[in-house]
């Protein structure tokens, strides 16, 4: 009997899985042309509550301009005009369920984003 197929099969299943690690744990830009941004939103279940953040930066060449962060729910943040490099961090409203987050800003510029959960480090805040 040949196993090759199943190794196969097997190898490129680790693979898929390692690359959807990589793009879900950690933050990743996204970039069209002159216009590139990063979008990082994470939340972290502490004892008590959730705490929850998302950071955005223009990776590009070009200002960001009419950025709208929209965390669902009908919660949304119009931040304008971001520079090149410019990073910001902001919080979603109480009460959020916190399932993803959807940034748009002219230039085509249009990243979906579910929120991600930190591994938690022994003697850290909540683990």
């Amino acid at each position: 009997m040949n196993n090759l197929p199943i190794i196969g099969g097997s190898i490129a299943a680790v693979v898929a899985g390692i690359l959807v690690a990589v793009f879900t744990l950690f933050p990743t830009s996204t970039i069209s042309g002159e216009y590139g941004i990063m979008v990082d939103p994470t939340k972290e279940k502490q004892t008590l509550f959730i705490m929850a953040r998302v950071a955005i930066e223009n990776t590009g060449t070009l200002p960001l301009t009419n950025v709208e962060v929209n965390y669902g729910d009908g919660d949304i943040d119009y931040l304008g005009t971001l520079k090149p490099g410019q990073y910001v961090i902001l919080s979603p409203p109480q009460g959020n369920s916190l399932q993803y987050v959807v940034v748009k800003a002219d230039g085509d510029v249009y990243v979906t984003k579910a929120y991600r959960e930190p591994i938690a480090m022994p003697g850290m805040m909540g683990s």
